[in-house]
């Protein structure tokens, strides 16, 4: 089988005004980035606010492993199927990060014969959004150090700055560092940390807001630093958000692209969702909900981070809910849960994918807790066999799931139909699952909060919240920040804050060891285990592997 960058090298991809038409978009709306990118314009759903929304489809999965599960493939492979099947559908995927490109991860496209395209566009710079968002982020960055520097009217403390710089690349050396050293003309001497673009606030930021003028309501209310008397100051007391906001006027359109099947996808905004809320905008999910009648959107991560998030944050944000989830598992996955090593998942093993299932069969319960239809899409791999997908099926079936095998990896849409008919079938039989089921209340306390989901999603049996994260608990509860929402920074890897604890971890104490504001994303976030901001590169980075030959052709992308 040829390389995915093979594959979207030799597709015939059809103009960006072709895909458009097909939505019933005017051309003449179409910001153009070459032949097979546009911008959409805000205007477009001012303009179709009163269609009735499509149904939407949440694709989450069990809790990631190095055996690779394909989510953001198996997303885009339904709405292929679901084109066979006639009807009108598109996509709302992530952006990819630099980082995770060159680093260990790879691209965030798809694979196979289920990509979005252009492949090599969208892994690498696309229409620049990440780039706004770093300069913007970045901005405000320099107006906080300049307002040091020249007198510091807001009498901010310089040992508690707030904001942090950012680059969208893995570089661990920024983690820490002193800036500027030497005093005088070069500023300010004090600590600083940069973070990836991705876990930017400014990026979650602009994946949360609906329209120009709440952006900048957002990045007013954005938290900086406290002043030397305690008290918060924000974005706006720097008069900073209009110019950021112009560096995010086009970052805020989101962008129109196509799968490898020509169906039309909005891939726009990509926070990290073990750091952030983990989902693509409420703007580009909005736009899709009015221009097809059914959208497939993805949340990051396993279903206990990018689907709770989604849920409990995005969705309560923007007032819109799913009408079913497909949670996607491998067997591979499944086994490695059950504690296999990774040089022995291709063995078949029936009995190790009956132990690992308490993952999924967990994940599986957590869905049925916000009373949405759950499907769970087996994405296939050469080495299943049929005992093995027999057992998860049954399994599924045991638990009130329905559930697919997906072998859109190499077949595309028609590997994909089996796991769409099973999606009609939940839209069409199941009940209407309009109405929201959030984990907590926000009047609810912010320990409160953090205890429900420590019980409900992760199946803790105890909350620890060290003293220092407990002091900033209190004092944004007395700041006023105690009806936020709250997103929790967890290892991907486990349902606990443990990554090497695998399957369905029981009778552990989830450990709270910081609370940070986001008050213009409009959350607390709380840091449990050891989760950083700024990734390093692996021993060996992809980027090794990546060139580009004479004639413009890139190789090594995945």
């Amino acid at each position: 089988m040829q390389t995915d960058i093979e594959i979207a090298r030799n597709t015939r991809m059809l103009h960006i005004t072709e895909i458009a038409e097909r939505l019933g978009i005017d051309p003449t709306d179409l910001e153009h980035y070459g032949k097979y990118k546009a911008k959409l314009p805000l205007t477009l759903y001012d303009r179709n606010k009163n269609r009735p929304d499509g149904k939407l489809i949440l694709v989450t999965a069990m809790n990631p492993t190095p055996a690779g599960e394909g989510k953001t493939t198996v997303s885009i492979g339904l709405a292929q199927a679901l084109a066979k099947l006639d009807k009108k559908v598109m996509l709302a995927l992530r952006e990819p990060s630099l980082g995770p490109v060159f680093g260990v991860k790879g691209g965030a496209a798809g694979g196979g014969y289920s990509q979005v395209l252009p492949m090599d566009d969208i892994n690498l710079h696309f229409t620049g959004d990440l780039h706004a968002i770093t300069s913007a982020n970045n901005l405000l960055a320099a107006m906080v150090d300049n307002h040091l520097f020249q007198g510091n009217a807001l009498r901010l403390d310089p040992e508690r700055i707030l904001w942090k710089r950012c680059l969208d690349m893995n570089d661990r050396a920024l983690r820490n560092m002193m800036i500027g050293v030497g005093g005088g003309n070069s500023g300010v001497e004090r600590k600083e940390v940069f973070q990836i673009t991705a876990a930017s606030e400014v990026m979650a930021v602009l994946c949360l807001a609906s329209d120009m003028n709440d952006l900048k309501r957002r990045l007013a209310a954005i938290s900086v630093a406290y002043d030397l008397d305690g008290r918060i100051v924000t974005a706006g007391e720097l008069h900073a958000e209009g110019a950021m906001a112009v560096l995010l006027k086009d970052a805020i359109c989101p962008n129109l692209v196509q799968t490898v099947e020509h169906v039309p996808a909005l891939v726009h905004g990509g926070p990290f969702a073990k750091i952030s809320h983990g989902c693509n905008s409420i703007i580009a999910t909005r736009m899709g909900l009015k221009l097809s009648d059914i959208l497939v959107t993805e949340a990051g991560f396993g279903a206990d981070l990018g689907a709770e998030k989604f849920l409990d944050i995005k969705c309560r944000t923007a007032g819109i809910w799913p009408d079913a989830v497909v949670l996607v598992a491998t067997v591979r996955s499944l086994k490695y849960n059950a504690g296999i090593p990774k040089t022995e998942l291709s063995v078949p093993n029936t009995d190790a994918v009956r132990k690992g299932f308490s993952n999924l069969e967990k994940h599986i319960e957590n869905m049925k807790l916000f009373g949405i239809p759950c499907i769970v899409a087996s994405n296939r791999f050469l080495s299943d066999t049929a005992e093995e997908l027999e057992c998860l099926h049954s399994l599924c079936a045991a638990n009130g799931a329905l559930f697919a095998p997906a072998d859109v990896f190499a077949d595309g849409g028609n590997g994909g139909l089996e796991l769409a008919r099973e999606v009609l079938s939940a839209l069409e039989t199941g009940e209407p699952s309009k109405t929201s089921r959030f984990m907590y209340d926000l009047n609810q306390s912010v320990e409160e909060k953090i205890r429900s989901l420590a019980d409900k999603i992760y199946g803790a049996a105890d909350v620890l919240i060290l003293p220092e994260a407990l002091e900033k608990i209190c004092a944004f509860e007395k700041l006023g920040f105690g009806n936020l929402p709250i997103c929790v920074a967890k290892t991907q890897y486990s349902l606990s804050d443990d990554a090497k604890s695998l399957g369905r971890p029981q009778g552990y104490t989830l450990t709270v060891r910081d609370v940070y504001l986001s008050s213009g994303a409009g959350y607390l976030v709380v840091l449990t285990g050891t989760i950083v901001t700024m990734p390093g590169l692996p021993p060996k980075p992809a980027a090794e592997s990546i060139d580009i030959h004479e004639d413009g052709v890139i190789e090594g992308l995945f």
